[in-house]
């Protein structure tokens, strides 16, 4: 294809009769003489550059890519149709679980087409609820986001919060007296992966030492630290509450007791596994190290008398719930409350005298009732496939108060009485969509070594298998998180256009246990690759759809997986999104905390692991003898999770080597991030783009009357 020069920024406009059949003038990105040698191996970076994220050139490329996909889009005649048809989607009343502290319930709400939700207050459920803080009045693009991790003193006083701006893990926490809705002068900065957590008149919370502010979105984080602030205090009065100077890539949480007598610290180096501290902060001991090396996951969930309970994944791939006596922390002296069993425990809470225990089964929800010694009691029923989240609940309190969702369910909200046994509604979205036209089932299927993995089907009743349907298949698979069915209104737009909607539940990710998980990761990451082709082979052999009518996508490491497949089984798909991926599997760990990731992938300074990242990374297998698929690349200028130099050197190098037909672009965001925080209008507007891409480059012909 053509290519105009990209030294001299030349605003440009590209004139389509066919989106999908104009050939696409796209920026001639510089390239450098850079070299690498791995173990013997050299590999080229010829866009490295593009890994300065602030740089002026770097922005310059930014507007150039953008030119070009908005130009692409602007030419399809049902874009519109599809960003009005997302916004009657979107405008809703939601409300997330309530969270009772002392005689308040907090919860966020969002009436509708709000960039964020608005966090309130009631003293009781019949009165009229109070705003609390609003972070749509932050900004005026919505942008600036206030984070879920708040907490409340223990005396109802006050609220710390933490504020991101534009998408960025970069947090600021802020106080706020409840009773005026006026903030203290307490703000502490460069907080990143921190909880907040109330002793006394101040509160523990994790930062780093700060960053440079010309690469702060890009330079490793080092040097985490568990600090106490008090009240009134200038942050650099803040004492150091734990640290390990020996270990620069540790990160480091805290949280306390209900009765704020323990202090609990969890340890990290990587994304899965952690070390578990306890201090008694009503004497002067030192913290007890109740855990050695990495293995293992350990939450506390509260203390009871002498004892606390803690989830635990100790001899226990699918978790089991155990109780410690503080008194004898000895391994040996840990007491089973809930063994394992078949079904992985994915969430565990305690609710006045019981347990509330949220198994997976098959990847769907079960919710159990246990008393406190571990005896089953009852199941609270569901009421279809779905999944339960935000379970909220205290040992003070007999109230507890969770969200249930699926496919074509929005969110839900029941209060649960334990002492009672009584479950009902206590708010019910009404979404502009008739959930009874379509159908969820469940299938499985066989992966490339036999074994069975799990998808999820949803499409309208009746509809005819005639492999001509307009299909989305999603994955994720890694990090031990588990994809269960859930609610996203930008979905709704293929079940609504004669569309199958697919998800597969494939090896990396947690669904059945830690086992399941360690099947997809370091050596064995093609296991996650072939697991999501053979999903792609069952829709398409079960005649759900075609090659020709096939999209995928995935973020995030799920990005990685979209990148990976589409160099291995091109065939198979006709759309491909690869958003926020992580796409140089050389470099990942050299920028803010990829560093935490070389458990999950392996590192390129290990030789046989480099011959395997270097045999599937995204950006050093794409072929020049390929027939991609159409692709959009999505990222964020303010990502500073999965930095947006992997995308920008992955569609580089795309655009250069690729000769086919398809387009192959990049949505470029500003001012966004990963994906937390992202103001409503923001995400309709991605949605639009993304589906008006993949109709037309498979030919749908009718989109909302088109």
């Amino acid at each position: 294809m053509k290519r105009n020069s990209f030294l001299i920024l030349i605003v440009f406009s590209i004139w389509f009769s066919s989106c999908s059949e104009s050939k696409i003038d796209y920026p001639d990105t510089k390239k450098v003489n850079q070299v690498d040698e791995y173990f013997g191996v050299t590999v080229e970076d010829p866009y490295r550059w593009l890994e300065d994220d602030k740089s002026a050139e770097t922005g310059e490329w930014v507007k150039a890519e953008n030119l070009v996909t908005n130009n692409y889009l602007a030419q399809i005649p049902y874009r519109e149709k599809i960003k009005n048809r997302l916004k009657e989607l979107y405008n809703y009343e939601t409300i997330e679980s309530p969270l009772k502290v002392g005689d308040y319930y907090f919860f966020f709400k969002n009436d509708g087409l709000q960039n964020q939700p608005v966090l309130y207050m009631q003293s009781n459920q019949g009165e009229e609820p109070k705003v609390l803080i609003d972070p749509n009045k932050l900004s005026d693009d919505g942008t600036v986001a206030m984070e879920k991790e708040f907490s409340i003193s223990n005396d109802g006083k006050y609220i710390a919060y933490q504020i991101s701006k534009g998408g960025s893990d970069w947090h600021d926490i802020f106080v706020r007296e409840i009773e005026t809705g006026n903030d203290l002068p307490d703000q502490i900065k460069w907080v990143k992966f921190s909880n907040i957590a109330w002793f006394k008149d101040g509160f523990f919370y994790s930062r780093y030492p700060g960053a440079d502010e010309s690469n702060e979105l890009s330079e490793m984080n080092k040097f985490h630290k568990v600090y106490y602030h008090k009240l009134g205090t200038p942050v650099s009065a803040d004492k150091i509450i734990f640290e390990n100077k020996d270990y620069p890539f540790r990160n480091f949480t805290a949280d306390v007791s209900s009765d704020e007598k323990y202090l609990f610290v969890y340890e990290t180096e990587s994304t899965s596994g952690n070390n578990l501290y306890v201090k008694n902060l009503q004497k002067k001991d030192d913290f007890v190290k109740l855990t050695t090396g990495f293995n293992y996951e350990y939450k506390v969930l509260d203390q009871v008398g002498d004892n606390l309970y803690v989830l635990t994944t100790f001899n226990a791939p699918k978790y089991k719930l155990v109780r410690i006596n503080v008194n004898s922390l000895d391994v040996g002296n840990w007491i089973d409350v809930l063994p394992e069993k078949k079904d992985v425990l994915n969430e565990c809470e305690l609710a006045g005298d019981k347990i509330i225990a949220s198994y997976m089964q098959d990847v769907k929800t079960k919710l159990e009732v246990y008393s406190i010694k571990g005896d089953y009691l009852y199941d609270i029923e569901l009421p279809t496939i779905g999944s339960v989240g935000d379970i909220n609940s205290s040992v003070k309190s007999n109230e507890v108060y969770f969200t249930f969702e699926s496919f074509t369910v929005a969110p839900t909200i029941y209060k649960y009485n334990v002492e009672k046994n009584e479950n009902e509604i206590y708010f019910q979205p009404s979404v502009d969509f008739n959930a009874a036209d379509y159908e969820t089932k469940q299938i499985f299927y066989n992966a490339k070594d036999g074994i069975k993995i799990p998808m999820f089907i949803v499409h309208k009743k009746g509809l005819k298998l005639e492999g001509n349907n307009p299909t989305l298949l999603y994955g994720y698979g890694g990090f031990n998180v588990s994809y269960q069915p859930y609610f996203k209104e930008d979905w709704l737009i293929w079940l609504e256009n004669n569309g199958v909607f697919a998800l597969a539940n494939i090896r990396g990710g947690g669904e059945y246990g830690e086992n399941w998980h360690k099947a997809g990761i370091r050596l064995n990451k093609q296991n996650v690759f072939d697991d999501f082709i053979a999903a792609s082979e069952y829709l398409i052999t079960e005649n759900y759809t075609s090659p020709e009518k096939l999209a995928i996508q995935g973020g995030s490491n799920g990005g990685l997986l979209i990148g990976a497949v589409i160099n291995q089984r091109p065939d198979l798909y006709q759309v491909a999104f690869p958003e926020v991926g992580v796409m140089d599997m050389l470099r990942f760990h050299k920028f803010t905390i990829g560093w935490a990731w070389v458990d999950e992938y392996g590192s390129s300074e290990d030789s046989i692991q480099f011959e395997n990242l270097y045999n599937y990374s995204p950006l050093h297998n794409i072929s020049d003898n390929i027939d991609y698929p159409a692709v959009m690349v999505i990222t964020a200028d303010h990502d500073d999770r999965v930095v947006p130099a992997h995308s920008f050197k992955y569609i580089a190098t795309l655009q250069e080597m690729y000769e086919g037909k398809n387009p192959v672009l990049i949505r470029i965001q500003t001012n966004a991030g990963h994906s937390a925080g992202k103001p409503t209008s923001m995400k309709i507007d991605e949605a639009a783009d993304k589906w008006s891409f993949a109709f037309e480059n498979m030919k749908v012909t009718r989109v909302y009357g088109d």
